[in-house]
Parts: structure tokens; C-alpha cells; sequence
């Protein structure tokens, strides 16, 4: 088995989706241009993608009242230090940078609409082609 996308339900599709092209580097693979406006957004490997939509609209979670422990978006980042300058440039607020005692940097952001983001740099790259 492999995974194809994980699903989000937020209030903002459209508008999370146009910032997670612009600021994650995230291509749209298919969209629909009414409710529930839901877009599937591939990575850069073309292999994995998150989907998110708004459906049903009484039911978005409190992602910004969540611990970012519960639940984050991870992300691969070459410079960590550099794409949380940029993402913070661009709405995104800082939760936490640490570095780990095996080598890894790892960034906690949430996006603007409080969804948890990780930034990794691992010491140890975890997937095959991976930084």
C-alpha cells in the first residue's frame, strides 16, 4: 500500500490552497471550483498529495487551538532557517525551531490559518532521496 493524500477540512480552501502554491512549492492536481472547493495538492515528488476542502462547513477543526504535537504538516526542507524567514514573511507564525543532538533541525510553524507546518532537516535523511 502506499498513500495517496491526506484529507483536511478548513474554512479557507481556496485562499489555503493558492498560499500553499505560492509558499510550499505544492502544485494543484485537480480543484473544484464549487463547494465544497476541494483541491488535491501534490508535493514536488508528484507522489504524495494533501487534499483539502470545505465539507461539511460546520465541522472545521480548531487546528490553531490544537498542540502541534497532535497533529502537523511535514515538510522536507533543504534550509530550514531560510524557508521560515520566508513563510513568516508570508503569514506563517513561529511555534518552535529546535535542533536535535543527531544532527536534525526541526521548525514549527502554523500557516494563516493556524494549521501546524514542520520544517525537517534530518540528520539522518528519513526517506529515500530525501534531505
Amino acid at each position: 500500500m502506499k498513500i495517496e493524500h491526506f484529507a483536511l477540512n478548513v474554512a479557507q480552501p481556496n485562499e489555503m490552497a493558492a498560499w500553499y502554491v505560492a509558499h510550499l512549492g505544492l502544485t494543484i492536481v485537480r480543484q473544484l471550483s464549487e463547494a465544497p472547493f476541494t483541491h488535491f495538492l501534490a508535493d514536488s515528488s508528484g507522489d504524495i498529495m494533501i487534499e483539502i476542502y470545505n465539507n461539511p462547513p460546520d465541522q472545521v477543526p480548531s487546528y490553531g487551538q490544537m498542540n502541534t504535537l497532535l497533529m502537523h504538516l511535514a515538510f522536507v526542507s533543504a534550509d530550514p532557517d531560510a524557508d521560515k524567514e520566508r513563510l513568516l514573511a508570508a503569514g506563517a507564525s513561529l511555534v518552535a525551531d529546535q535542533h536535535l543532538d543527531d544532527g536534525s533541525h526541526l521548525v514549527m510553524l502554523r500557516d494563516p490559518w493556524g494549521l501546524a507546518l514542520q520544517l525537517c532537516k534530518r540528520g539522518k535523511p528519513m526517506l529515500s532521496g530525501g534531505t
